[in-house]
């Protein structure tokens, strides 16, 4: 449950750096603007990179786990298949 808080908290941090880059931007500005703009760009990208990094050592230890359609067919296909003997 902590790690899945911690990605949200990420997600999260990472949509308001976005909103900021945004805002500077598009605010006619002058350098300092511009200086904002990359520092908001900069520090999502290193969240994203902290986040990805979080998530493999995450899976890497088993603290998460694949759900969904891939991770079914996976399960599936490792499963010993049940050999019908045919009848005499």
């Amino acid at each position: 449950m902590i790690i899945k808080s911690v990605v949200v908290i990420a997600f999260i941090l990472i949509i308001i750096s976005l909103g900021s880059a945004l805002y500077h931007l598009v605010k006619h500005g002058n350098q300092e603007q511009s200086e904002k703009t990359a520092k908001a760009l900069t520090f999502r990208i290193g969240l994203s990179v902290v986040l990805f990094i979080l998530i493999f050592i995450a899976y890497a230890t088993g603290l998460i786990k694949p759900e969904g359609i891939g991770a079914r067919i996976h399960h599936l296909q490792n499963q010993p298949s049940k050999e019908v003997s045919p009848s005499p």
